[in-house]
């Protein structure tokens, strides 16, 4: 029996049984068919990043519809730095428009708090397929949507930072190249050498790392990873600020001690530049979210590099253990939707492990399960890649490697954001900037 044909029973037989669950969402369970047919579809409708989106409408929407053709997907995309206002205001209202918001890892308490989400394993539990397996997620994504214990999402598009590498300029520059072993002690030893002049002619044309350095959110994420893999955190289990210590100072300096070894301009580059450089053979080393493997080793038309000269893997090794950083996008279900049981149908499917297997084989989206990460993929380039996710998720969810995990994350974030990036131009030394931060968001926090 297929998981749509369990899920539909189960759920036309909640509505005939006039089974009601909490909110707004029992008023829609009098529904004779709740997920439609061919011929009256219901519509759902997803607001979500539109680096995506549109991947997703074209061809996710597709796939989905041969298991739910009455299910009519409506997705929105929204640029990244407008998604979780637009999120807000819509799912904070009378009447939203969207069924579904796909949130980024720090979000999910946020919006939780709001009181908009639907609790999956108890207000959609009639709605779930009994071989759904929420035992085969990671711990780690699976807790970006968790919220003082509740499961308001589940990971669609699992992502973490990661090392990527350029083979062929590590073996040209006579550098080992880099294994899981790698400390934070030699890579930085190493980082003269792969600054190098590859054609003879005199010039440097090759340089060692790039990555964020610039005045970015996600800038501080390459600092805390450093900061976690020695044993340190951002936030004290009082949630007080518990960076600015001597593992704290040290972390942000070896982000700074970077840029030694970047490209000239190296404290201007962020997500683009640094992909750029990268995909353009320039650098050595980048410290980058993984998702943009296919796009930097495998797709010819936004890369020069092959998959036999790009490697990747967890990021080099503290005093504690080597790092990586969650970054998890997560499906939610507004819960007054009007239609929460088809939401839960589209986010379920593409979550459960025939989805998840789908999802990475024809997109190259990362999975959550450990089942999909100890298959073996269609495509080869994804065997390292799921190697990698394995050994992170691991590290990540040992060392509490995220971002934090408030309804004040953002303006948290912010901060840091703002304080590193004074660090790294040099306007302030890491001392004054991490001493400005903790009293910043100590205040935030209300410590």
């Amino acid at each position: 029996m297929t998981v749509c044909t369990v899920i539909g029973r189960r759920a036309l037989l909640a509505a005939s049984l006039g089974l009601m669950v909490s909110g707004s969402v029992g008023a829609v369970l009098a529904q004779d068919n709740l997920y439609g047919t061919a011929e009256a579809p219901v519509e759902i409708r997803m607001i979500a990043n539109e680096a995506f989106a549109g991947q997703w409408q074209d061809a996710m929407v597709t796939e989905f519809n041969k298991h739910y053709p009455g299910i009519k997907v409506v997705i929105d995309g929204v640029p990244y730095p407008e998604l979780l206002a637009k999120s807000m205001l819509d799912a904070t209202g009378p009447e939203p428009t969207y069924d579904i918001i796909i949130a980024d890892d720090p979000w999910i308490p946020q919006l939780a708090e709001a009181g908009v989400l639907l609790d999956l394993k108890k207000d959609a539990a009639q709605w779930t397929d009994a071989g759904y397996d929420w035992d085969d997620f990671n711990a780690a994504p699976l807790a970006a949507s968790e919220w003082n214990g509740v499961q308001y999402g589940v990971p669609l598009r699992s992502n973490l930072l990661l090392m990527f590498y350029n083979k062929s300029l590590y073996d040209k520059a006579g550098v080992p190249q880099p294994t899981p072993e790698l400390t934070w002690t030699d890579y930085m030893a190493q980082g003269e050498k792969l600054v190098q002049d590859t054609n003879g002619d005199g010039q440097i044309d090759a340089w060692g790392v790039d990555t964020y350095f610039n005045r970015d959110v996600l800038t501080p994420t390459i600092w805390q990873t450093i900061l976690n893999s020695n044993g340190g955190q951002l936030l004290d289990e009082n949630n007080k600020a518990a960076f600015n210590n001597d593992l704290g100072k040290a972390a942000l300096q070896t982000h700074i001690d970077l840029l030694k070894f970047a490209p000239t301009g190296g404290s201007s580059h962020s997500f683009n530049e640094s992909l750029q450089a990268f995909r353009q053979g320039q650098v050595a080393t980048m410290f980058m979210w993984g998702s943009v493997f296919k796009g930097t080793a495998v797709d010819p038309k936004t890369t020069t590099l092959t998959t036999d000269q790009v490697g990747i893997q967890v990021m080099p090794v503290g005093s504690e253990s080597a790092g990586a950083h969650r970054g998890i996008w997560s499906g939610a279900v507004n819960n007054k939707s009007r239609n929460p049981a088809a939401a839960w149908a589209l986010l379920q499917w593409l979550s459960s492990k025939e989805g998840e297997v789908w999802h990475s084989n024809t997109l190259g989206v990362f999975p959550a399960r450990k089942s999909t990460l100890a298959s073996t993929p269609e495509q080869e380039w994804l065997t390292p890649v799921f190697a990698a996710l394995q050994m992170g998720y691991e590290m990540v969810d040992t060392g509490h490697m995220w971002r934090p995990r408030d309804p004040k994350s953002d303006a948290v974030q912010q901060v840091l954001a703002d304080e590193t990036s004074r660090a790294i131009s040099g306007q302030i030394d890491v001392a004054g900037a991490l001493a400005s931060a903790e009293q910043k968001i100590n205040e935030i926090m209300g410590n």
